[in-house]
């Protein structure tokens, strides 16, 4: 990989959004960047950006007007980019055709896509990035991303991996309502509820056996956590297993599960029925997230006893059953802060990867998940000085437990 220029251009796609401007607030302190480009289809929105942080800013900055669905326009701006942010979501319907621009246009890339189809479309242009020396990294935001690096983690400690999860909460208890958050701060849905819309209904790919099969969202999974007990979450379609099952050898079951109230897993549930019904769209059912009808809560509350709860599972962990000396263990890696609100548990791990790409700590070019490109010890010592209350390192972020079954 060509070493990334002094005071390198730097665009943030989508840096008017909800992930985009939380993202700027941080990259606009770093010291090595020469220019910072707020791009955004929303021009007005993009300069209040600006102006909401040029005054504190270690670099230039500038808003610029970008539509990612004009492909010539795309490719003129990247072109003058050395390496650009991805926050355009849903990336089902923009991801791959902005890392086609990338690759084409010569320009390093980091996103924050959460939807396992068009992961898989991007991992195939690994070849055409290596020919145009570009890195790209997909997938590098909390889930996926931090839980990518977590699950590496677990695997790490075991010699063969059989099953692998990671996992997230939604509502669970003191773990916060990170959904109510996205609809106050969007006044209805945002692109991150239109996505969840998206995974939860139709059917998601995941891994049984070891191999990549297609289910139905929403299924209740138990695991058994080190000296804390068990409890369950629910399918959602994801990134990671089908980019951990190549990276770490799964051979048994993979899946990105998601904590939740009994209450909420039911609503969910039947949202879910009701866009493959045809009854809602993907787009009307993100604004009954915001705004559920008292029907739709009746329906929850009166069926929500058939939904497993999360108990005493922890909020934000990756978990592994394999074999360690020929005897079978359980290896868990969770968390130890409280849980950062989803703008910044988001913007924190891309801003920690461009700042890797931008001190040429990675040589590698390619599309890669980040479990296969990340520098772990300075990713995780790095977000550890970002938590609150501020941590010392990865060994007092990261507590890694493991059980023989």
């Amino acid at each position: 990989m060509r070493p990334v220029p002094e005071n390198p251009t730097v665009a943030i796609l989508g840096g008017a959004g909800e992930m985009g401007r939380t993202a700027v607030s941080i990259i606009s302190q770093f010291n090595e960047i020469g220019e910072l480009i707020i791009g955004d289809f929303n021009e007005v929105e993009a300069k209040a950006v600006v102006s909401q942080n040029e005054k504190n800013s270690k670099t230039l900055m500038r808003a610029q007007f970008v539509d990612v669905t004009d492909h010539q326009q795309l490719h003129s701006f990247l072109s003058n980019t050395a390496i650009v942010l991805n926050a355009v979501g849903p990336f089902y319907k923009f991801g791959v055709d902005v890392l086609k621009s990338a690759i084409a246009s010569g320009c390093h890339y980091i996103d924050i896509c959460d939807d396992w189809e068009p992961t898989i479309e991007m991992m195939g242009l690994d070849h055409d990035a290596q020919l145009n020396d570009v890195l790209a990294i997909i997938g590098m935001g909390a889930s996926p991303g931090i839980s990518n690096l977590l699950a590496r983690l677990v695997s790490e400690e075991l010699e063969t991996v059989e099953d692998l999860f990671t996992v997230w909460p939604v509502d669970a208890g003191e773990r916060g309502d990170a959904i109510e958050k996205a609809v106050k701060e969007n006044k209805g849905t945002s692109g991150a509820i239109i996505h969840w819309m998206q995974q939860i209904s139709g059917e998601i790919d995941l891994i049984e056996n070891g191999k990549q099969v297609s289910r139905p969202p929403m299924q209740a999974i138990e695991l058994q956590y080190p000296g804390l007990g068990s409890g369950s979450g629910y399918t959602v379609g994801h990134p990671e297993p089908l980019t951990l099952a190549k990276s770490m050898g799964i051979s048994g079951n993979s899946a990105n599960l998601m904590l939740m109230q009994s209450a909420t897993a039911s609503f969910i549930t039947n949202l879910g029925k009701r866009i493959n019904q045809g009854k809602t769209s993907i787009e009307d059912a993100a604004l009954q997230v915001g705004s559920p009808s008292t029907m739709g809560k009746l329906k929850a509350a009166l069926s929500q006893s058939r939904y497993p709860k999360a108990n005493d599972l922890p909020p934000f962990f990756a978990w592994a059953k394999g074999i360690i000396g020929q005897e079978q263990f359980i290896v868990a890696a969770r968390i130890t802060s409280s849980p950062p609100a989803m703008d910044s548990a988001t913007a924190w791990p891309l801003a920690i990867a461009l700042q890797q790409m931008l001190e040429n700590r990675i040589h590698n070019v390619g599309v890669h998940a980040p479990e296969t490109i990340i520098d772990l010890r300075h990713f995780f010592d790095a977000f550890a000085k970002c938590s609150e209350p501020p941590m010392s390192g990865i060994d007092d972020i990261v507590e890694i437990v493991r059980e023989k079954l």
